[in-house]
């Protein structure tokens, strides 16, 4: 079925140039005014803007190279052809190169697998269902920011060793990969090999520099985000149906997540792990709402976790879903859960992390994630799928 709906799109489109508007004015890549839908079949060398109103089609692996920005102009649909392996389609912004992707609330920049029949001015697939994952890749973006590895520099997960594009790490806290702003990354996680898939929205050595504001993974196979170290900060995040981990962290991520809503997660809703190497950092985590449902767990720690967890509340948990703590390594505050009829907390919240957590009654939370943040720009919002739960 999924191959069926994939070549009666790409029959209806006519397929032309690798990017829309040729800022060197060297006419090579200039696309007529008439034409829509926009293949994308090399790197990406030289400023390149991918215009409103069209879709582009990303018919290969492709990286934004160092020195090169790429602009997203609101409204954009981006779309990935199927492929897995070293086949597997994704947008990589290298180290050194820029993703400059500012959509709007009323014009967010949606990246889907070419099986999806949206088109620009639609928010919600006319198609897809929320839960299917594994269409295309995803969205990574690499920088020089310090990492916690065995190496200062190493291969980001997702990406075939060979593609030297797919380094990442370095000395430069600061570092600057651009701005992504009301953007909604959907049906990904193509599996490059055994337990090697592509995460929703993967920072690898991402930098403080980088702007990263209204953001939503939806039905990814592998992790809803994950940080690779880094000292990015993250707002207003929602991720929905994430086959694996919702929230992951790696190697020393030194941000901050802040205004977040997880729902579902496939694994578990946090898998919050500790430093890889010589280099020791520590991250927050705050204001946000979890809607466990069937996940499998709540939060999952290393022994040498460096967090700081607050102002969260859980609720919709389940017999079996536990956050297991080693005191040493966690700092949590303010936390709140609603149980099932007849739960204990000690069932849910282990090896102390109950002394962090106040049970209340559904919908009497007081801390939690700011719902108006995502009203009118996300899936999530737009189908009424958060209506029970602001």
């Amino acid at each position: 079925m999924k191959k069926i709906l994939m070549f009666a799109f790409l029959a209806s489109m006519v397929v032309v140039s690798s990017c829309s508007k040729d800022e060197d004015n060297d006419n090579d890549n200039v696309v007529p005014v008439d034409e829509k839908v926009i293949a994308v079949k090399n790197n990406i060398t030289a400023n390149t803007t991918w215009e409103t109103g069209k879709v582009y089609i990303l018919e290969s692996r492709i990286a934004v190279l160092s020195g090169a920005t790429l602009t997203i102009k609101p409204g954009v649909i981006v779309k990935g052809q199927a492929g897995t392996g070293a086949n597997a389609t994704a947008l990589i912004i290298a180290r050194g190169g820029k993703l400059m992707a500012e959509g709007t609330e009323q014009s967010p920049i949606i990246f889907t697998s070419v099986a999806d029949e949206i088109m620009p001015g639609q928010i919600a697939s006319p198609n897809l269902d929320p839960d299917m994952n594994g269409l295309w890749g995803g969205l990574i973006v690499l920088g020089y920011a310090p990492i916690s590895a065995d190496n200062d520099v190493i291969q980001i997960e997702g990406i075939p060793p060979s593609d030297q594009n797919g380094l990442f790490g370095g000395t430069v806290a600061n570092d600057n990969s651009g701005v992504i702003k009301y953007v909604s990354i959907r049906h990904g996680g193509a599996n490059i090999g055994e337990g090697n898939e592509i995460n929703g929205l993967t920072l690898g050595g991402v930098g403080s520099g980088t702007v990263i504001e209204y953001v939503e993974v939806v039905a990814n196979q592998d992790d809803g985000i994950e940080w690779f170290g880094g000292t990015v900060n993250v707002k207003n995040a929602i991720v929905w149906n994430a086959g694996d981990d919702a929230i992951d962290t790696d190697m020393s991520w030194a941000g901050t997540l802040d205004n977040f809503i997880v729902v579902n997660a496939g694994d578990e809703c946090f898998e919050l792990d500790g430093p890889e190497g010589t280099m020791e950092a520590g991250h927050t985590i705050k204001n946000g709402t979890v809607l466990a449902l069937d996940a499998d767990g709540l939060v999952d720690l290393d022994d040498n976790s460096i967090v700081t967890m607050s102002n969260i509340y859980f609720r919709d948990v389940k017999e079996g879903q536990d956050f297991d703590l080693n005191p040493a390594q966690l700092n949590a505050s303010n936390l709140q859960v609603t149980l099932p009829e007849g739960g204990v907390v000690t069932d849910y919240f282990k090896e102390g992390s109950d002394a962090f957590v106040t049970v209340v009654a559904a919908s009497a939370n007081t801390v939690g994630a700011d719902f108006s943040k995502f009203s009118t720009w996300s899936w999530a919002a737009v189908s009424n799928s958060l209506d029970s739960v602001k």
